[in-house]
């Protein structure tokens, strides 16, 4: 097994140092696991996809401008 090392603030560190109960390692070890298995997921969904990474960002940009218009009659009601 390959070891690698990882930096977190100092506030974080005396956080994590309250719970000697927990293998963090093991706890980082699962996040990227679960991280790889999300992106695994996505690559294999867009294999097949012609769409442009322009095609997504005007996609993008629309939701993003939906979401504000909705917001913003929301929050004038």
């Amino acid at each position: 097994m390959t070891n690698i090392t990882l930096s977190v603030s100092d506030e974080l560190y005396e956080k994590m140092k309250r719970h000697t109960e927990l293998k963090w390692s093991d706890i980082a070890r699962l996040a990227f696991e679960k991280k790889l298995l999300e992106l695994d997921l996505v690559d294999k969904m867009l294999k097949n996809s012609r769409l442009t990474e322009k095609d997504a960002e005007t996609i993008g940009h629309k939701v993003k401008a939906g979401i504000r218009k909705r917001l913003e009659n929301d929050t004038s009601s």
